[in-house]
Parts: C-alpha cells; sequence; structure tokens
C-alpha cells in the first residue's frame, strides 16, 4: 500500500460555494460529465440521454431517520442524543420496530452537563400522548451507550419521527428545518437506518426515474446506512493512519444476478453504492478462501493486503452459493473498505456522486476513481459556478478501461 498524503488532496472551497438549501427542483442542478479525459456539463435531467441502455444503475435505497433528539434538564440545559447505531435488539429492522425500549449508540451533545440523571422528553403520535426517557448504562470508546424507554406501544421508528429531527450535515451551519424532512431523503428512500442521505440519489425526480424506464436502463437497489463516519475528515497526515468508519449494507439475491449480467456497464449513484459494490466482490473472494466463513465484514486495508486473483464472475458467483447453501435471500453484512489511491474498481464503471469537502475519504474515493484529473474535475466544477457538498451539484464520472 503506497504511502499517500492527505494534504495532496486539499483545495480550496469558499463557503459561499457551499449549497446551504436545496434547489426548487430535483432534476435542475447541474451535471459534470468526464469520460476519456474530458469534461462538460448539462442538466441533471438530461442523464437518461448520456447512458447507454445496457446500463444497471444501482442505488443506495437507505432513508435517512430523525437521528437527533433533543432533551432539556431541568435547569433548562440542552441535551442533544444522536443515535448512531442500534445495539438491542439487534438490527435496524428489529430496533425501529421495538416498542416500550431500545438501546442505541449514541453521540451526546453538551455531554458534560449530563451527570446520569434520567432525561425525559413528552410527545404526541397518533393522538397518543407519551413520555420518551433517556439513561446512560455504558460507553463504547467515542460512542455512549443509552437506553430509550416509553410507555405506549408505538414502534420506537413512530418516537424517532414524532421525537427527533433530519440530522442535516454540520457544514450547513444551521439546524434542520421543514424543507429538509423531504428533500434530504431521495424519493426511493425505503429502509430505515441513515443519519446522513446518499446524496447522489437527491437529485432524482420521478421525470427522470421514467425516462430511464423508456429507454430501458435497467436499475438494481442496495442498502447502506451511512454512518456519521462519513462527515469525519482525514487528520492524519499519511491516510493510511485514518481510522474508517464501520457501515452495515444489504444485497439481494436479485441485484447480485443484475450485475452479473451488466458486468462492463454498471453505474453507481454515490459513494455509498460503490463502498457496497466493491465490498461484494471482496466477500465473495472471502468465501472463496473459506466456505465456512461466518463473518463477511470487509476491514479498512483488506484489499490492499489481499493477492486474490479471483475474476468478478467467480466472486459473485460465490455469494450467491453462499446465500443459496444458507437458505438466505440477502448477504447482510459491513464494510470499513477505505477506497482510496491505488484501488482498482473491480465492479463499478461509473460513478454518479456530488462535490465532496477537502481532505475527506469521499475525495480520496473520487481519486481512486478517475486519479490526478479529480483536480481538473474540480477546478471545472469551481471554475464553472457549479453548487458543493450535500445539496450542490453532482457528476457523472466514467472510468476509462
Amino acid at each position: 500500500m503506497n504511502k499517500i498524503n492527505i494534504s495532496d488532496f486539499d483545495y480550496e472551497l469558499p463557503d459561499e460555494r457551499i449549497a446551504k438549501y436545496p434547489l426548487p427542483q430535483r432534476d435542475s442542478s447541474k451535471l459534470l460529465i468526464y469520460g476519456k479525459g474530458k469534461i462538460s456539463h448539462q442538466s441533471f435531467a438530461d442523464l437518461p440521454d448520456l447512458l447507454n441502455s445496457n446500463s444497471l444503475l444501482v442505488f443506495n435505497d437507505t432513508k435517512v431517520v430523525h437521528a437527533r433528539i433533543i432533551f432539556h434538564k431541568t435547569t433548562g440545559a440542552q441535551i442533544e442524543i444522536f443515535c448512531l447505531e442500534p445495539v438491542l435488539p439487534v438490527g435496524y429492522e428489529h430496533n425501529f420496530a421495538a416498542t416500550a425500549e431500545c438501546i442505541w449508540h449514541c453521540t451526546v451533545g453538551n455531554l458534560k452537563k449530563w451527570k446520569g440523571e434520567t432525561l425525559k422528553k413528552t410527545f404526541i403520535c397518533n393522538n397518543i400522548k407519551d413520555e420518551l426517557s433517556v439513561e446512560k448504562i455504558g460507553n463504547n470508546n467515542e460512542l455512549l451507550k443509552v437506553r430509550f424507554t416509553w410507555n405506549s406501544e408505538l414502534s420506537f421508528a413512530q418516537v424517532m419521527d414524532s421525537c427527533g429531527k433530519i440530522p442535516v450535515p454540520p457544514y450547513l451551519k444551521r439546524d434542520s428545518q421543514e424543507i429538509d424532512c423531504e428533500r434530504y431523503q431521495t424519493i426511493y428512500s425505503k429502509f430505515e437506518g441513515s443519519v446522513a442521505a446518499p446524496t447522489a440519489g437527491l437529485h432524482f425526480s420521478n421525470n427522470v426515474l421514467q425516462n430511464l424506464k423508456s429507454k430501458n436502463i435497467e436499475t438494481a437497489q442496495i442498502t447502506l446506512h451511512v454512518g456519521a463516519g462519513t462527515f469525519k475528515p482525514v487528520k492524519t497526515e499519511l491516510v493510511s493512519e485514518h481510522i474508517m468508519h464501520q457501515e452495515h449494507f444489504i444485497v439481494k439475491k436479485t441485484t447480485i444476478i443484475k450485475i452479473i449480467q451488466h458486468l462492463g456497464s454498471i453505474a453507481a449513484v454515490g459513494t455509498t453504492s460503490v463502498r457496497t459494490l466493491e465490498s461484494l466482490y471482496w466477500a465473495g473472494c472471502k468465501i472463496m478462501q473459506n466456505k465456512n466463513i461466518r463473518n463477511l465484514n470487509i476491514c479498512q486495508f483488506e484489499p490492499y493486503q489481499s493477492d486474490f486473483k479471483i475474476n468478478v464472475v467467480e466472486s459473485l458467483q460465490a455469494v450467491l452459493d453462499y446465500l443459496e447453501n444458507n437458505n438466505l435471500h440477502e448477504l447482510c453484512t459491513s464494510t470499513q473498505i477505505m477506497i482510496m489511491p491505488s484501488y482498482k474498481p473491480k465492479i463499478v464503471n461509473a460513478l454518479i456522486t456530488n462535490f465532496h469537502q477537502p481532505k475527506s475519504t469521499l475525495l480520496l474515493l473520487v481519486a481512486a476513481f478517475i486519479g490526478n484529473e479529480w483536480r481538473k474535475v474540480y477546478d471545472y466544477a469551481l471554475t464553472h459556478d457549479f453548487r458543493f457538498l450535500s445539496y450542490g451539484d453532482t457528476s457523472i464520472l466514467m472510468q476509462d478501461r
């Protein structure tokens, strides 16, 4: 693994170029087009005309949850609980369906003011008046383990929707507002679990999806629940010393079959889809090395330390066989994969992605995809009045193979 300095992935991003709010129409954003060293731009609404009819577009259908819950002490001090990962019941689906009690790993704003007393918050949901309580029960490195309890048969998903706020990115430098409930969510979001949106998908409108369908462009869904670590800057000079965050993902058998059928023409919508698809390849490699393996989590630098010479079809078929042999219809695991320069994508041929923060792991992924050309792309965006970050404009980056 090469020694990569994060300072080589810095650029000047003026605050006024950061989009603080979404445009009135999702598909009216600009779309930068990069391929074979050439750069141009059109409207995002033109995307269907830029894809070959045999393409497969892979979306992340995760849904952002109202993960920020504000409590107030009797003194008036505000304590913010930011729910990051469910502990009990195990798994997002089971946890969100829980009634009366659940446990989460969280970060806490104004933690010094919370001395350990139980905090309470009254709320109304479906004409039911209830009270949500939270108490500390342990620590897990930087995270706090907390227990939520309430009195009714409401699910925790309902409680969270009633009590919490959409966690808009910190670089927006504003609190969440009513518009974020709709627009910081893709129109195809389905499975709750993310604390940040897969923002490349925010540009898709019903009109764009219909035009993709009319061109016979296939689509498929994966689910990766985006964690707050996506905003974590790389603070170490050497990229190899940065600790990558772990995220959970799900890929159905039907999606894997579609991927095999469309290899060579796969476009990933967002960096989260790239992480999932590339992790899927490495999961297959692990299965081929040990057919009885149970832990398929992909570690941060595993792809750089493994000398597997396994082609993509063999790897994906190994995943399908694993699911069949274990009577499963989907692969559920997690990934810490860090995609950075020197990594060669195995599955993804085109990437639809927004413009990312300097010195971020997301920018490293872009650099892995198109090499040093990332600077030309970002210079073009900066000189052609593109809007940056989550609510900003987007790009489609074609990999030359």
